[in-house]
């Protein structure tokens, strides 16, 4: 796969993986988390925040990869 088009699928699956892992975590947060108080919400939130990179250090990982050389 050449390396422009990899980086394209790279990009839109990282853009869509923020948007809908945001949203998850809104969701969550705002239906779980409504009573609890103020430094359950920052420690929710810290965690959620970071924990999104580890998909997408995968995704980066694949984007970044060489192209496999193909014999004839």
């Amino acid at each position: 796969m050449p390396v422009r088009l990899k980086k394209l699928i790279g990009t839109v699956i990282i853009v869509a993986l923020v948007v809908i892992y945001a949203l998850v975590a809104t969701t969550v947060a705002t239906y779980r988390l409504a009573e609890s108080a103020w430094y359950v919400h920052l420690l929710y939130f810290l965690f959620t925040g970071v924990l999104w990179v580890v998909p997408a250090m995968f995704v980066i990982r694949w984007m970044e990869r060489p192209p496999k050389n193909r014999k004839a």
